[in-house]
């Protein structure tokens, strides 16, 4: 195992102080620091993170994950193939069929969502999660100062989305602070919810070894990160609620359970839809009026037009070195987190799984992925402030009045959680059998819509300056004469 440790690692510690420097920027009080928060937060991070990949018992079982995500992706298909027909519903038959990737996404990764939010709503119901989700809340409260139910809120976020963990508290809304709601909402941005996680290991899996494992940590840490970027930019000054957080929140029965599960499940896969095809047609006409500027940038030492890659890059670049990223890949690196924010955590994952093995190191695809694991984008605004004025009605002004500081301190807690990880040496997150260099991608046989490929730099000694990249994602758009631009170069 190698557990090398140099400049990039120390310069992760550093990012750490220029994280919560920007979140103290940000605050509405700061001369009240929450110093013991922070640390705490930290501390525990560290801990968390040790924990899960340092003790091998426990390591074994994170990597058992993907086994059992195997499981689902296989009970899936046999859903959608009796619903669809045995060829729409796998990728292999498809293309045999026709020739061609079929519509595989639709019908076999979204259907994931169905089953998870099935089989947790049984979990629940159970009482499996409901055991799990108190004992985070009662090491949150303890450890962190909270409240009982913004404890409860912030641990359900764990395993819930941004939407389902505020019902578990929704007594409680109309009484609690400024900060505690801040700190409700940045950690339902600062993580993702069990149902989508399996998604993006399926479409990561292939280019990142133990990705399940990974996804899964950035939950745990990230989370007391949210709570202190909170607290740093709207400091307690009340007293907060000290009630157990014991909730009302439940199903009638496993079969209520089951069914709501699934309707659930339902509106989240049109959500995703939805959301995708308005931000890949957004990014389709801002590459469009970029393109029309006269100018050309190097890109792989290729004069390409301006786009939103470069451009995304370029401004969260300096946030990503600090994170711990070489600068030759920061501005790589950046453009994801640019892609997360503005078009959705999904389409961040669909061009990370489909960038080639040797675009990026296996080092940095992992820093990135805990980068981008997170629901902090501009559309979640709006399903955050929609779903929690329908819960409190009376409280909207302040969800409004918090919806820019939500933002902000749920993609700078998803940098920290980054940051933690890259400040390790990186032989502590791989195993014996696993190489370093993750393995290469293998093309499809064919593509939705072949997307121009810029040819590669010439072979130097030097360390190549950083590059924006050419993600299918926002590459240019394209000439009158010539295909659209599509969201990925190959169906994920």
């Amino acid at each position: 195992m190698n557990m090398e440790w140099g400049w990039d690692n120390g310069r992760a510690i550093l990012g750490l102080f220029v994280i919560t420097g920007i979140a103290w920027l940000l605050s509405e009080n700061k001369r009240k620091f929450p110093w013991k928060i922070t640390l705490g937060a930290v501390v525990m991070m560290y801990i968390v993170t040790l924990l899960l990949f340092g003790i091998p018992l426990i390591r074994s079982g994170l990597d058992s994950i993907n086994s059992g995500i195997n499981v689902l992706i296989a009970a899936t298909r046999e859903g959608t193939a009796f619903v669809f027909g045995p060829v729409i519903g796998d990728q292999a038959k498809w293309e045999q069929l026709v020739g061609s990737p079929g519509p595989i996404f639709i019908f076999q990764l979204l259907p994931l969502i169905i089953v998870i939010g099935s089989l947790s709503a049984i979990l629940w119901h159970w009482g499996v999660l409901k055991v799990i989700t108190n004992g985070f809340a009662f090491v949150f409260q303890r450890t962190m100062g909270m409240g009982g139910p913004t404890s409860l809120s912030v641990a359900a976020n764990i395993f819930m989305g941004q939407t389902e963990a505020p019902l578990l508290i929704k007594p409680y809304l109309k009484v609690m602070t400024r900060s505690e709601l801040l700190i409700v909402m940045t950690t339902g941005f600062a993580t993702i919810a069990g149902s989508v996680l399996v998604v993006y290991v399926t479409l990561m899996r292939d280019v990142l070894p133990s990705v399940a494992a990974h996804l899964i940590t950035v939950s745990f840490i990230a989370s007391p990160a949210a709570v202190a970027l909170a607290m740093i930019m709207i400091p307690e000054t009340q007293e907060t609620s000290k009630s157990s957080g014991e909730t009302d929140f439940k199903y009638h029965s496993t079969m209520d359970a089951f069914s709501s599960g699934a309707t659930d499940g339902i509106a989240i896969i049109w959500n995703i839809a939805t959301m995708l095809i308005a931000a890949l047609a957004l990014v389709y006409i801002a590459n469009a009026l970029l393109g029309a500027i006269p100018t050309t940038v190097p890109v792989d030492g290729v004069q390409k037009p301006i786009s939103l890659d470069i451009l995304l890059g370029w401004l969260f670049a300096p946030l990503m070195y600090m994170a711990g990223v070489p600068w030759n890949e920061a501005v790589k690196a950046g453009s994801f987190i640019g892609q997360k924010t503005v078009f959705t955590e999904f389409v961040a994952f669909i061009n990370l799984g489909n960038m080639p093995a040797d675009e990026m190191t296996e080092r940095t695809r992992t820093i990135v992925t805990y980068a981008i694991c997170g629901f902090a984008n501009f559309g979640s605004m709006g399903i955050l402030i929609g779903g929690l004025s329908i819960m409190c009605p009376e409280r909207r002004p302040d969800f409004l009045s918090l919806a820019w500081k939500t933002l902000y301190a749920g993609t700078l807690a998803t940098i920290m959680a980054a940051a933690v990880v890259a400040s390790l040496p990186y032989g502590l997150f791989t195993t014996a059998d696993e190489p370093v260099v993750a393995p290469p991608v293998v093309e499809n046989p064919a593509e939705v819509i072949p997307a121009p490929v810029a040819p590669p730099p010439a072979a130097t000694d030097a360390v190549p300056p950083p590059v924006a990249p050419s993600s299918p994602i926002t590459t240019p758009a394209p000439g009158p004469e010539s295909a659209p631009a599509t969201p990925t170069g190959q169906t994920p």
